[in-house]
């Protein structure tokens, strides 16, 4: 079945960077967008970025803009996040999600229909 797993989490000092995998399976990869959530502990879970079925479109929360990279292999079913410049604000537990044949990039998590168990991020000051 459907399985979206995380990996590349760690700790960093502000000002770091990481990158972030989402290696998927059992979903045609190409038919989905795909968005990037985060979670800090006690919080609601935040949009960060989201990237269109074929990569042609992204769209990124202000609060990483400038900073974070969303891009997507679809030869690999894998979609990436490179974080730049993190912020101690930016930790958080990061979980990739598909959106089935979305062809406008959603923000709202309700859109999104398979998620992975994600992966933790914490950046240190």
């Amino acid at each position: 079945q459907v399985q979206l797993v995380e990996s590349g989490g760690g700790s960093v000092q502000a000002g770091g960077s990481l990158r972030l995998s989402c290696a998927t399976s059992g979903l045609t990869f190409s038919s989905y967008a795909m968005g990037w959530f985060r979670q800090a502990p006690g919080k609601e879970r935040d949009f960060v970025a989201a990237i269109s079925l074929n990569g042609g479109r992204t769209l990124y929360a202000d609060s990483v803009k400038g900073r974070f990279t969303i891009s997507r292999d679809n030869a690999k079913n894998t979609v990436y996040l490179q974080m730049n410049g993190l912020k101690p604000e930016d930790t958080a537990v990061y979980s990739c999600a598909a959106d089935f044949r979305a062809y406008t990039i959603h923000t709202s998590a309700s859109s999104y229909v398979y998620w992975g168990q994600g992966t933790q991020v914490t950046v240190s000051a």
